[in-house]
């Protein structure tokens, strides 16, 4: 069955990748809407951006009102920003959420109505133009059809997606990943592990997608506990910069499976951060879906080095989830409990987190028939 592969417009990944820019943006416009986050600009990364931005004599408008994972609020506020500031172009910067919602502040320029409307449907039509500077390796934004914006009255995490959300440009610097503090460096690593994994194990997988994905999960599994332990590692950071792209290419062209589709409700409903919670599930979640793919996931363990050619399948299955639960330990992921999330206050909303990944279609690209029943019970077993 034949696949479509697609990817931004223009990829400029390395050192020096913003500064190699220059003609790549001037073309598309004259004055840039910066969106992103307090905690990006107080770093200093904006402010690298708009040096380059007054070299080129390219104007801009910073809105940096993008707190933590973004919401319908943020998009609203940020479309008004859009339409009363003259610019005609974006740029997201910084984490997934920046980037996320640049991607809904543009199209939201042009669309009718509310955000929620469009969950479900096909997101279609000529947004501004869009170029997205990651500041974290994991999420993957840049390179995506996706934005993920939770809905405030419904306490919904909506996956909303199309092709024109793509951006036209995508610049991967890793310098710009170096000041991230370990626990956004495990979150965002972690987040693009399961990118990667889930990809490979999808009923959407294709060739490409295997390649790219194989290859991000080694990168992960050995310079992720790295970058972890020495932020500073210029090689862990810009292989894991690699990986960040090669998973969001994977999950742009595969998709996800089980993990994010239980991994949202958790986010809207606890605010845990949204690599967190993939970390938290992954295991569980995918242990318990093995056996529809055991083959996949002995290929993953052969991989990362955890079972050999000769290895059986089951065995090696559960090398690559012994593996998985070591580099969860290394990057110290809290369980539910540790991260402070009471056991009665979870079983309360269970029913309605285990609906909204049921109703969100990831769970159904899963290798094995899934129902909420089977959900329910991933949940029950987090504690």
């Amino acid at each position: 069955m034949a696949a479509q592969f697609t990817l931004p417009g223009r990829t400029i990944l390395g050192a020096n990748a913003l500064e190699s820019s220059e003609n790549a943006i001037k073309g598309l416009g004259k004055k840039a809407f910066i969106v992103t986050g307090k905690i990006v600009t107080k770093m200093g990364t904006v402010s690298m951006l708009t040096g380059y931005l007054d070299r080129w004599k390219i104007d801009y408008k910073i809105f940096n009102d993008i707190t933590g994972e973004p919401t319908d609020d943020m998009v609203l506020a940020g479309v008004k920003a859009y339409q009363d500031s003259g610019c005609d172009f974006l740029i997201g910067i910084g984490g997934g959420s920046p980037l996320d919602s640049a991607k809904a502040i543009g199209a939201m320029t042009t669309l009718k109505g509310n955000i929620a409307d469009y969950m479900g449907v096909e997101i279609k039509g000529k947004f501004p133009p869009l170029v997205l500077i990651p500041t974290t390796a994991g999420t993957g934004s840049e390179t995506t059809k996706f934005t993920v914006i939770t809905d405030t009255e419904k306490g919904v995490k909506m996956l909303l997606k199309g092709d024109d959300l793509l951006p036209e440009i995508a610049i991967i610097d890793p310098e710009f990943t170096v000041t991230a503090p370990k626990s956004i460096t495990a979150a965002t690593g972690m987040d693009a592990l399961t990118h990667a994994v889930e990809s490979y194990v999808s009923r959407k997988a294709n060739a490409l997608t295997d390649l790219y994905a194989l290859s991000a999960i080694k990168r992960i599994f050995q310079y992720l506990p790295l970058a972890y332990e020495d932020g500073t590692d210029k090689k862990a950071r810009e292989e894991m910069s690699i990986a960040a792209f090669e998973a969001g290419v994977c999950i742009n062209n595969a998709s996800v499976t089980i993990v994010h589709g239980m991994s949202r409700p958790i986010g809207a409903l606890f605010h845990v951060p949204h690599g967190i919670s993939n970390a938290m599930l992954i295991t569980e979640c995918l242990s318990y879906v093995a056996d529809g793919c055991y083959g996949r996931f002995a290929d993953m363990a052969k991989a990362i080095g955890a079972a050999t050619e000769v290895t059986d399948e089951k065995e090696a299955s559960e090398a690559f989830f012994k593996a998985l639960k070591k580099l969860c330990s290394q990057c110290e992921i809290p369980t539910l409990k540790e991260y402070g999330i009471r056991k009665e206050d979870f079983e309360a909303v269970s029913d309605k987190m285990a609906g909204d990944a049921m109703a969100s279609g990831s769970p159904s690209n899963t290798r094995k028939e899934i129902s909420k029943e089977d959900l329910l019970k991933i949940y029950s077993r987090l504690f």
